[in-house]
């Protein structure tokens, strides 16, 4: 019996570390090293997604899977972030992918954070 409750702490916990529930709680996830300490409400996520579309910011087309660690290169436009997104992402850019708003730090173009 205590085996089958170990299995199954053990069981939550690993799931509760994956990066899909990472993600979707508002924590960047990708190499390590590469963390922005960013996070939205649910109503924040919803409405920075509705800006994007409203705003028709155009997409970058990216030759692959654009994910947190990603370097973009120099040629991708970063959009500035709105001041009512919240301080915590200020000082970041964003690109808008595979209908996946990225939080981009300007001084390197690394992607900080995926907004699904």
């Amino acid at each position: 019996m205590k085996r089958i409750i170990l299995a199954g702490v053990a069981t939550f916990v690993l799931a509760a570390l994956s990066p899909a529930f990472a993600e979707g709680v508002g924590v960047g996830v990708g190499p390590a090293g590469v963390s922005a300490g960013i996070t939205f409400a649910p109503d924040q996520r919803t409405r920075i997604k509705e800006y994007v579309v409203k705003e028709k910011v155009r997409p970058y087309a990216a030759k692959e899977r654009v994910t947190v660690g990603t370097r973009l290169s120099d040629d991708v436009e970063l959009h500035s972030v709105p001041s009512d997104w919240g301080p915590s992402v200020s000082k970041y850019r964003y690109v808008y992918s595979n209908d996946r708003v990225h939080f981009v730090d300007p001084s390197n173009r690394t992607v900080v954070y995926d907004l699904d």
